[in-house]
């Protein structure tokens, strides 16, 4: 017989997060900490969502995600979690490029990328302070319509090599090509321009392990292999969703499922206005992600290669070759 995850779960709940990704995750210990009562669905034997790992005999805790983030995870962190989670964010200071157009060190942060644009690149300082301010200052509200190749025009025209050195590691680490909207790639390169890339010590087991037991001690509903397959709605109102062939009732549902499978499998083009599905299906997903895990036999080790390091064999960024399955660019995280 089948095991009944759902087992012991109440038939109503206040909020249902559906998802165990960070974003689910820090949600469900919000909504508790305010006295909801909340059951988070997780498809996945593990909590994480991307950020999360896998073992390998011989001892080997392999992460899949979380290699680096901006530095405010840390305030994220302490204001949602625990001072405790907060103080285990470290900087990695080792980040590395090596392509055919340059080869340089760098801490990833914003003053030191001026230092590398003005010493190696030959940009001069306010231009560079130009570029930041005006990257710093994008926000999805705006009405811009420059793409981010137009962008970078603007402020290195036919610096390629240097449009390599700002764009490459945002399409490693979210497939964004030049020809997306500018401030998609101005969110991004600020939040991590701000102060670093950061990590978290110990790895993302440890994480998310400390992060579940503080749901549990909030009085999250947990659970695992429970796949949500529909968000119930009458009236234009959320009243329950259905897992793994049950139903539940709930006041709302928070989803943390893509938008795309949110609103077109889960919910349903005919409980939205017609515009906001035209909206909704101009909507790409990126995914560039291709990983590939090795583990060092105990005893042995390689030579220090930093914390990071971005190579490529193409002789100038190229988003598509980037994206190729005919690999020329790879992304080495060591830990």
């Amino acid at each position: 017989m089948a095991r009944d995850w759902l087992k012991g779960a109440h038939s109503f709940y206040d909020v249902v997060v559906i998802g165990s990704g960070l974003a689910g995750m820090t949600s469900a210990n919000l909504l508790a900490r305010l006295g909801h009562s909340v059951l988070l669905a997780e498809h996945h034997y593990n909590l994480g969502g991307m950020a999360t790992w896998f073992k390998r005999r011989g001892g080997h805790i392999l992460d899949i995600s979380l290699h680096g983030f901006p530095c405010g995870m840390i305030k994220t962190l302490r204001k949602y979690w625990t001072r405790e989670m907060a103080d285990s964010v470290i900087q990695l200071k080792g980040i590395h490029f090596d392509n055919p157009q340059f080869s340089v060190n760098t801490t990833f942060d914003k003053v030191d990328f001026s230092r590398i644009l003005m010493d190696h690149f030959g940009i001069m300082k306010d231009v560079i302070d130009d570029f930041f301010k005006t990257a710093r200052s994008m926000n999805f509200y705006d009405d811009l319509v420059m793409t981010t190749g137009e962008l970078f025009e603007k402020f290195f025209p036919g610096r390629k090599d240097v449009w390599r050195f700002l764009m490459e590691p945002i399409t490693y680490a979210n497939g964004s090509t030049l020809d997306d909207p500018a401030l998609t790639y101005g969110i991004v390169f600020s939040n991590f321009m701000d102060r670093g890339v950061f990590t978290f010590q110990g790895g993302t087991d440890q994480l998310i392990k400390k992060m579940k037991k503080e749901l549990l001690k909030n009085g999250v509903d947990i659970r695992n292999h429970c796949l949500v397959e529909k968000i119930h709605v009458q009236d234009k109102t959320v009243n329950g969703v259905r897992i793994n062939g049950k139903d539940i009732a709930c006041n709302a549902v928070l989803s943390n499922s893509n938008l795309l499978t949110t609103v077109h499998k889960l919910v349903g083009d005919d409980k939205f206005d017609p515009r906001f599905v035209e909206e909704v299906n101009k909507v790409r997903l990126n995914n560039s992600s291709c990983q590939v895990y090795m583990g060092i036999r105990k005893g042995e080790k390689i030579d220090y290669a930093g914390d990071l390091l971005f190579s490529s064999d193409a002789d100038e960024y190229n988003t598509e070759k980037i994206l190729s399955k005919n690999v020329t660019s790879r992304t080495f995280s060591f830990y």
